[in-house]
């Protein structure tokens, strides 16, 4: 390679030396999304449109929508968060902080949140 390529191996490696264990924990994560899971990093989906997502559940919370009970879980995707909302449910086994998923359905974006209702999901094996 050139002397045009030098600069930008020289600047990927001292970003690696320099950046915080959270943001390369983030940049793996992101490429593992695409790579090795399958799914779309959420800034390229477009709103409404059907969706392949994945990432790491952050928190699950059991919320109510309209008097319906809701299982919500926080999915990151190593730079963006959406929601999965799953209505009429209490738990899921298997749905929990920490797991990683791939999640199918329609992606609503609205009032500054990203919003998947009702997904269909392939939970994958703890520890991956």
């Amino acid at each position: 390679m050139g002397r045009t390529g030098e600069p930008n191996a020289l600047r990927r490696a001292l970003k690696k030396i320099t950046a915080s264990e959270e943001e390369l924990d983030s940049a793996e994560l992101r490429e593992d999304v695409v790579d090795e899971l399958g799914g779309t990093l959420l800034s390229d989906c477009a709103d409404r449109e059907p969706v392949c997502v994945a990432g790491q559940i952050r928190a699950v919370t059991l919320r109510p929508v309209g008097g319906v009970p809701a299982l919500e879980a926080e999915l990151y995707d190593g730079a963006d968060t959406v929601s999965l909302v799953f209505l009429g449910r209490r738990s899921i086994p298997g749905v929990e902080p920490g797991r990683t998923i791939v999640a199918h359905g329609r992606l609503s974006r609205g009032d500054g949140r990203a919003l998947i209702y009702n997904p269909r999901y392939d939970l994958r094996p703890a520890g991956d």
